[in-house]
């Protein structure tokens, strides 16, 4: 256990001291959008509001907390300006508070009609980010005895002899953009996160590592078949096929698969594959009623040469609130899927 525990302390220390960790992605993106594309912001002429919650990793190294992601979301479209817009506050925790991240963003996006059936829309996003490592969770080399373990034969902590940094807490603004280009079938979108590349390193390992948190590609796209005509408060049914690509430094997925709503029921099916190593099959179920919808996420490995043993897949909750009217617009596209 105590080998396992000082396992996780060193992986998310790397993370810190490098300031390359990965930014946390939602299997549930489409519940999500605004942590997806910033072009997002403004789906709906009623308030939209999105509260999602992600274990990742569930039983690694014992832990039932060793990866969480919590946001809240809020957006809504102004016809009279023709914009979007949007704030969103989420928090990463690595390693039960090691290493925690906090955002708080702020969004706008304008729609542009540039055919009759054709819309394009760019999305941006300022957002301030705060990185903290809890020092005191660390476990050193020193502090490790044979058979006594962290602690004396007293039973109290061994101390260790290295020095904490000056700076364990770190906030930087950061800068993202995007882009879709959407008809009421049919999709596509490409977003630019850390345009600035802000350096968020804590500790300065090697100053050469350290040139800012690389830019996150994403291309998406998708479609929506209508199966039955419906609104906010009858449900109708369709098929979303999407597919998605998020490259970040040297980390690479595809997520391709469908989501699917029949009146108060939907799910949803999808393969994603990293790099060059397939990674999990997810599988979706939710409910939906009038203005609430909730879904239940489930990434179930299917890696064989997982290097991090059993990692009891990954969980994930979205509870969504679309405050539209009752009488709502017939929207002209196809973003049902992320309502």
């Amino acid at each position: 256990m105590l080998r396992q525990n000082t396992l996780l302390f060193l992986v998310v220390a790397l993370f810190a001291g490098f300031g390359q960790a990965q930014d946390p992605i939602y299997s549930q993106f489409f519940a999500a959008p605004l942590q997806l594309n910033p072009a997002f912001t403004g789906n709906t002429e009623g308030p939209h509001i999105a509260l999602n919650y992600r274990n990742q990793w569930s039983s690694f190294v014992n832990s039932a907390q060793a990866y969480e992601t919590y946001s809240v979301s809020y957006s809504q479209f102004s016809r009279r300006l023709n914009s979007g817009f949007g704030l969103m506050v989420l928090s990463d925790d690595a390693g039960q508070g090691l290493i925690k991240t906090n955002r708080v963003g702020g969004f706008f996006a304008y729609r542009l009609q540039m055919t009759r059936d054709n819309f394009l829309k760019h999305g941006v996003e300022g957002s301030l980010l705060q990185t903290r490592l809890a020092w005191e969770k660390l476990i050193f080399g020193d502090q490790i005895d044979r058979i006594n373990g962290i602690r004396s034969p007293g039973g109290s902590v061994i101390p260790t002899e290295e020095i904490a940094p000056d700076n364990l807490s770190k906030a930087v603004f950061d800068v993202s953009t995007g882009f879709l280009i959407y008809s009421k079938n049919f999709y596509g979108g490409v977003a630019l996160k850390h345009l600035n590349t802000p350096n968020e390193a804590l500790l300065d390992v090697n100053q050469n590592l350290n040139a800012g948190l690389p830019l996150r590609l994403s291309i998406h796209g998708g479609g929506q078949i209508t199966l039955v005509e419906g609104n906010i408060r009858r449900q109708g049914s369709l098929i979303s096929p999407y597919v998605l690509f998020i490259s970040h430094v040297d980390f690479g997925q595809i997520n391709a698969g469908a989501y699917a709503s029949f009146g108060l029921v939907y799910g949803g099916l999808w393969y994603r594959h990293a790099n060059t190593n397939p990674d999990a099959a997810i599988l979706l179920v939710g409910v939906r009623k009038d203005f609430f919808r909730i879904g239940y996420s489930f990434d179930l490995p299917v890696n064989p040469n997982l290097s991090l043993g059993d990692s009891g897949g990954t969980h994930e909750v979205s509870v969504i609130f679309n405050f539209e009217r009752p009488n709502s617009v017939d929207y002209n596209d196809c973003f049902k899927l992320f309502r």
